[in-house]
């Protein structure tokens, strides 16, 4: 992958790993100056996230990744995850329901005398 930095250098290198703050290793790297006429080549390096000013992935990659995607059922967790969290304030509606239900029964068994409001 090539990676632009804001000073207008660029590295091209293999990704090795990419945290949350998108600070970058490589390995196998080319240093490119800015102005393009000197080259370094090196084992590894560290990019800090912050002086990044662009990523260039190559499309394979992405295509690889997409695949994966699909192959996973649908990302991280899959349907059977998606089901379960249906976002902000949807988790309160499941036990209300349960509560009612449970109340219904103990009726219907003559356990509770009060009548079921819906």
């Amino acid at each position: 992958m090539l990676v632009e930095l804001k000073n207008g250098e660029t590295y091209n290198g293999h990704l090795v790993s990419c945290d949350n703050w998108m600070n970058i290793n490589l390995r196998e790297v080319i240093c490119t100056s800015r102005d393009g006429d000197k080259f370094w080549r090196m084992p590894e390096c560290y990019i800090r996230g912050s002086t990044i000013k662009y990523l260039r992935i190559p499309d394979e990659i992405i295509d690889m990744v997409k695949e994966e995607v699909v192959a996973k059922g649908r990302g991280r967790g899959g349907l059977q995850q998606q089901k379960q969290q249906k976002g902000r304030g949807m988790g309160g509606a499941g036990r209300v329901h349960e509560s009612i239900q449970n109340k219904k029964k103990r009726q219907v068994s003559g356990e509770d005398p009060l009548p079921v409001i819906l």
